[in-house]
């Protein structure tokens, strides 16, 4: 007796609407993630395979932005383990790979904001890249990092406060510092 064919509601066209309406917020949350263009891009394209893939288990009616940006931040993680593993690149072709930086105002501005940020804690940086920079909710950013919502107010607060005190004295984090927060 062949297998009954399945339809699902994900197969939608809403579903493949939410897909690509999510892309730019992929895209830079990834991008602050990786804090490298490629590796960020091939993240959501993975993170968009394994979305499709799984849009089965996709609760219609339930919210899609959480649901995918938590495919992406678990993407990320097994990327980073897998990347552990590998030997690190030569210096010589590390430098081949170098990119100018920009010489605009505005891009010293934003290199500015992108130090301070690397200086914070992988958890502070995480939420304050989901809520300020992606535009989430603060439910929908526990959702994503699997924590309780006070968790996610007290690591935004604590970034901020931080991003500040870097942003305007300059002050630098020793490293014992970052891992211990």
């Amino acid at each position: 007796m062949p297998a009954p064919s399945r339809t699902c509601e994900c197969d939608s066209p809403s579903f493949t609407a939410e897909m690509i309406a999510s892309l730019p917020a992929l895209r830079n949350f990834a991008r602050s993630l990786c804090r490298q263009r490629d590796m960020a891009e091939d993240l959501v394209q993975e993170t968009m395979v394994r979305a499709w893939s799984s849009r089965h288990t996709f609760l219609p009616g339930s919210n899609f932005k959480p649901w995918v940006f938590t495919i992406l931040r678990h993407q990320f993680y097994n990327t980073l383990r897998k990347r552990s593993r590998l030997v690190s690149w030569e210096p010589e072709a590390a430098e081949r790979l170098l990119v100018q930086q920009p010489e605009q105002e505005t891009g010293i501005h934003l290199e500015d904001i992108q130090d301070a940020l690397s200086q914070l804690p992988h958890s502070q940086r995480e939420m304050l890249l989901l809520i300020a920079a992606s535009g989430m909710s603060y439910e929908e950013a526990a959702v994503i990092a699997d924590c309780k919502l006070g968790t996610v107010k007290s690591r935004i607060n604590r970034g901020r406060a931080a991003m500040r005190a870097i942003m305007d004295g300059g002050e630098t984090r020793p490293e014992h510092a970052r891992a211990s927060m």
